[in-house]
Parts: C-alpha cells; structure tokens; sequence
C-alpha cells in the first residue's frame, strides 16, 4: 500500500509541473486571448489528425487499386 501511496504522490507532483491550456496563465486575459494556447492546440492537433486522414485514404485507395489489378476483379 506504501508503494502505491508513493506513486500517487509522484504523480501528483508531475501534473503539477505540467502545462495545463485550459488553465490561463494572466489574469487580467479576457475572451479569446484567455485560452490561445488551448486554441492554438486544438487546431494542430485538428490539421493534424485531417492530414493523416488523407495520407492514411491516399494509399487505400493505391492499395486497393493494386490489389484490383493482380486479382483481376
């Protein structure tokens, strides 16, 4: 029980060190400049996720095509 005690509390401590977007860093921010860095975030994560999509689309669809040409169906 101590062992999980401990690593609990160590964890605790590196989410404490880590950087939370959601939470704004300045006070005195207001509206949008509030959560920029979730903002910012969010969208490279989207573009991201939209550009492996295609990438991931792109070689199915020449996979396919191969595979349509051996078997000949």
């Amino acid at each position: 029980m101590k062992k999980a005690y401990g690593y609990m509390r160590e964890v605790k401590g590196e989410l404490k060190k880590a950087s939370w977007p959601w939470i704004p860093k300045g006070k005195g921010e207001k509206g949008f400049k509030r959560f920029k860095e979730l903002t910012d975030s969010t969208i490279v994560v989207f573009i991201a996720m939209m550009l492996l999509g295609a990438f991931v689309s792109l070689w199915d669809l020449i996979l396919f095509e191969i595979i349509k040409m051996v078997t000949g169906i």
